[in-house]
């Protein structure tokens, strides 16, 4: 077995994929937008939909006068994006979640736990793991403000992360594509804890297939410390890395490497037609064993940095906020209760939680069982994770709509690496008007 090590940077030279876009695509978007403005309870939902609607109906009139895909996508971020967050920072409303990771970071440095202590109130209880606090810090040290407000940092790290997963010399296409989305613009106006979890995936997908263990832990880690919806990532990344030198042929930057698994020499890159040449370095089953056990050692140490001293402070007070509330085995009833199977369960169906909990576990084991077959790339581990965690928010006794930006964000990523490790990739790009 051979692995490779490319003369050129893995990720440049690509064609980025085709983009949904165009004038159905903004007329879509806009009447979900609009439908928000007008069914949702939320203030904030509410500016949002109307702004984006505005927005998302402007792009679609741009891309009907025949501008460039650009050009759309930008006048759909400043309507959906930058008009909704700089009013709501101007009026000092957001999401709930914003005001709860800003009191945590505020408990963090009063008390060293992120988490009231007796909770009794919906209000009262903090979800998240203590790495969630870190964005609430600039707010607890200097004061609110439009500067300091946590939605913003979130946002920042989401973009910082995803940013460097995407292919270099391409990137600010699918960036703005993906912060355009309706999924992504509405938590990044209004408050979206969710986002810099699913760009800390993302990175460390994109760490763990350009073989680098101990940074790809880094990433996992991080966004283990934030919500337990990242610790599923680490399975998978770690089956991606120790199959990855398993296979004859080995992708690099779109390209398959063929070689003759002979301990040294050149292998021929063939892609689109053309050929160059990459060194050959030999590899095996123990050295791909060593860098997933490094990558996972990495995340299971940066995560319990982050989060057991908060836990160990008062480890009642943990359970309740992270485990008990997000199962719905607390007296107070999360808010999150979006019309999927296992709220619908929960709430109408005599034992319906339990039920829900247990279709929950399901769908945690057949993610588990198809490791089992390991992801030959990480375009195909992001896949499979984006199904684990659909899987996940349609079972979750509480769960809302907006826990979808976790597979919207990793199909979207695995379909601009270009990688052929997947049918449904395959589809979503030949499916996508060009």
């Amino acid at each position: 077995m051979a692995t490779t090590t490319s003369l050129t940077p893995p990720d440049q030279h690509r064609e980025p994929p085709p983009r949904l876009g165009g004038v159905l695509w903004w007329a879509l978007c806009a009447a979900a937008a609009l439908g928000l403005a007008v069914c949702s309870s939320l203030g904030p939902h509410r500016v949002w939909g109307a702004a984006a609607a505005f927005g998302y109906l402007a792009a679609a009139l741009v891309a009907a006068r025949g501008r460039s895909a650009r050009t759309a996508e930008t006048v759909a971020l400043a309507g959906a994006v930058a008009l909704p967050l700089l009013w709501l920072l101007a009026v000092d409303r957001a999401q709930l979640e914003v005001r709860v990771v800003a009191r945590s970071a505020a408990l963090l440095l009063a008390e060293g736990t992120p988490y009231v202590h007796r909770p009794w109130v919906p209000e009262d209880f903090n979800p998240y793991l203590p790495g969630m606090s870190v964005f609430g810090l600039p707010e607890a040290l200097a004061g609110p403000g439009p500067l300091t407000d946590p939605r913003l940092w979130m946002g920042v790290a989401f973009l910082g992360a995803l940013a460097p997963a995407l292919p270099a010399g391409s990137r600010s296409a699918p960036l703005r594509w993906i912060a355009a989305c309706p999924l992504v613009a509405l938590p990044l106006a209004v408050g979206g804890v969710d986002l810099p979890v699913a760009g800390l995936m993302c990175l460390g997908l994109a760490l763990a297939g350009r073989g680098r263990a101990g940074a790809a832990g880094l990433a996992l880690g991080a966004a283990a410390a934030l919500k337990w919806t990242a610790w599923p990532a680490i399975p998978v990344v770690l089956a991606l890395m120790t199959a990855s030198s398993r296979s004859d042929g080995r992708e690099a930057g779109g390209a398959v490497v063929r070689s003759d698994g002979q301990e040294a020499g050149w292998a021929v890159v063939r892609s689109r037609g053309r050929e160059a040449r990459c060194a050959v370095v030999r590899s095996d089953g123990r050295e791909a064993g060593r860098a997933a056990s490094r990558c996972g050692l990495v995340a299971l140490l940066t995560a319990a940095l982050l989060v057991l001293p908060a836990a160990l402070r008062d480890p009642g007070a943990f359970r309740a906020h992270v485990v008990d509330f997000p199962l719905g085995l607390t007296d107070a009833v999360s808010s999150a209760a979006s019309p999927f199977p296992g709220h619908l369960l929960a709430t109408h169906v005599p034992g319906g939680r339990t039920l829900a909990l247990l279709l929950l576990g399901a769908g945690a084991l057949l993610l588990a069982l198809s490791l089992l077959r390991p992801p030959a790339t990480a375009a195909d581990a992001a896949v499979r994770l984006a199904l684990g965690l659909l899987l996940a928010t349609a079972f979750m006794p509480a769960s809302r709509f907006g826990y979808l930006v976790y597979p919207l964000v990793l199909v979207a990523w695995a379909a601009i690496r270009q990688e052929p490790g997947h049918a449904l990739l395959r589809r979503v790009r030949e499916s996508a008007p060009r």
